[in-house]
């Protein structure tokens, strides 16, 4: 039993740098999920997307009274769908991003479909989202049923250019998503 209007989408930002290139790529990714989950389909549109960005709670993650850090935890265990952008740093995630996911527990993310997001310099560095960004949102218990997406610098650029990379993932990466999220919201259902 789907939820009417989708699920509840969140980008979530791993990036040090408030206002950055990866916040506005989670958003209009996350933008461009919400046709494929049963949100209006008149087109993508960040209206519909919840922004975590961790630039803004940084100061409070380590901190004895953390009220910033801790909603957005819960915002984004309450996600329905939840797109985890990182810029590669050493090439892996950035620690940032680390220290928020930290704050959950085992099955922390349970019942969250989550999309790894990479936005890289480098072509080289197209397999963070697998080898490290995965691996990590699997073992909070989140269901990742779609390889990461990789967004390069040179695809920034232009706008048309992201476009076509996020339409090439999503010829592959819609279907299996809106499996995930149903199965999802089945079980949620079941369990009440």
């Amino acid at each position: 039993m789907s939820h009417p209007t989708g699920p509840s989408v969140v980008a979530l930002v791993g990036n040090p740098r408030p206002a950055s290139r990866t916040r506005s790529t989670a958003e209009h990714v996350a933008g461009r999920l919400l046709p494929h989950l049963g949100a209006d389909p008149a087109g993508p549109t960040t209206a519909g997307v919840t922004t975590v960005d961790l630039a803004d709670v940084a100061g409070e993650l380590f901190a004895l009274a953390r009220p910033a850090a801790d909603a957005a935890l819960r915002t984004v265990a309450a996600a329905g769908v939840l797109v985890v952008a990182t810029p590669v740093y050493k090439a892996s995630y950035t620690g940032l991003l680390k220290a928020f996911l930290d704050g959950y527990g085992p099955d922390g993310l349970a019942g969250v479909v989550a999309v790894p997001l990479v936005v890289t310099g480098s072509p080289a560095h197209a397999l963070v989202g697998e080898v490290h960004l995965r691996p990590l949102l699997v073992e909070l218990g989140a269901t990742v049923p779609t390889r990461a997406l990789v967004v390069t610098e040179a695809d920034l650029r232009d706008p048309a250019a992201l476009d076509a990379v996020v339409d090439r993932w999503l010829d592959r990466a819609a279907e299996p998503l809106r499996r995930a999220v149903r199965d999802a919201a089945d079980l949620a259902e079941a369990l009440r």
